[in-house]
């Protein structure tokens, strides 16, 4: 099961055009122009940079096609409908369910139903560490395609699920549906040929699927990356037909 992933990036970093310019058009002409124009040109230049300059290209592209939307418009990434409330390293721009999903994960009982190594002890939870995520980007670890294990789990029968909320940004839902219509494996025609239809909770839409031979992919309306938080009817009940093998 995957929510809101980050699966394939050399195929979903591009996707913030799409989704931004015509799926939900909040970005302006002119940024949209730019977009276009730094697409082609960063992907060519991450591609073929590696050791010597992969970090300054990766700076710039990174800026200018993703982080200008919260660093320079104070949108939230997460939320495209909301502006970012809070520090976005402290908040990842939920204020209302950071402190308490912090109180929560240092509460001793919580660290010791998790098993938190007693070395730990004394030393706070922390939501979002820069100091830890620059360690992942240094190695080039965010950039690392995982979705060859998706596909070697589908040829072994085992099933996924991949859902996204329809608002959220940075993993948002054109390029989560991208790599699973790209992804190799023996059902890609079948799977790609089946349309999206739209699957409802209490006779209400809350999003559309696609499904084939065990691959799902699923978009739920009005939820962004923290879909359970948003939409958490929507949620369970998902999360539920799918353990339990019914439709979507």
């Amino acid at each position: 099961m995957i929510g809101n992933g980050l699966t394939d990036f050399f195929t979903q970093i591009y996707s913030g055009y799409d989704f931004g310019c015509s799926v939900y058009p909040f970005l302006s002409i002119d940024q949209c122009v730019k977009l276009k124009q730094l697409i082609p040109r960063c992907k060519r230049w991450t591609q073929s940079s590696c050791i010597d300059t992969f970090d300054m290209v990766d700076t710039y592209c990174n800026e200018e096609l993703w982080a200008f939307v919260y660093d320079d418009l104070g949108w939230n990434p997460y939320d495209i409908r909301r502006k970012c409330e809070g520090d976005i390293e402290e908040t990842l721009c939920y204020p209302e369910v950071s402190p308490k999903l912090t109180a929560y994960l240092n509460h001793p009982s919580t660290r010791q139903k998790l098993g938190v190594d007693l070395r730990f002890i004394g030393k706070n939870y922390t939501t979002c560490s820069a100091d830890v995520g620059s360690q992942f980007v240094f190695t080039l670890d965010y950039a690392r395609p995982t979705y060859h294990y998706v596909g070697a789990l589908l040829e072994r029968g085992v099933r996924v699920l991949t859902y996204v909320g329809n608002y959220d940004w940075l993993c948002n839902w054109v390029g989560v549906e991208a790599w699973t219509l790209a992804l190799e494996w023996s059902g890609k025609d079948a799977f790609g040929r089946e349309e999206l239809r739209e699957w409802e909770v209490d006779g209400k839409i809350a999003g559309f699927v696609r499904s084939f031979s065990g691959f799902t992919f699923v978009t739920i309306d009005g939820a962004g990356h923290m879909a359970p938080y948003d939409k958490p009817k929507e949620s369970l009940a998902l999360v539920q037909r799918w353990l339990v093998k019914e439709e979507i």
